[in-house]
């Protein structure tokens, strides 16, 4: 058994749920836009791609708030 202080989170955290659900949108997007025809989904391709960097963003931004896994706004969960 590991010790709970010690462990890292494995990002179990608020911040890090947030910049995965965002960024699971971007690429869900992406890739509906990637298969239009005749190339008509390039515009919404782009906005996907950002949307992804805006997701990295918000879980950084999150992290240094204090809800990531060693902020002091985050309470980790007993397993």
């Amino acid at each position: 058994m590991t010790n709970p202080i010690a462990d890292p989170g494995h990002g179990h955290s608020p911040a890090a749920w947030t910049a995965v659900v965002i960024m699971l949108v971007g690429f869900t997007a992406g890739t509906v836009f990637f298969c239009f025809p005749d190339g008509s989904g390039v515009v919404g391709v782009w906005i996907s791609a950002v949307v992804v960097v805006i997701g990295a963003i918000v879980g950084w931004v999150m992290a240094k708030a204090g809800w990531g896994v060693k902020g002091p706004k985050y309470t980790p969960k007993a397993h």
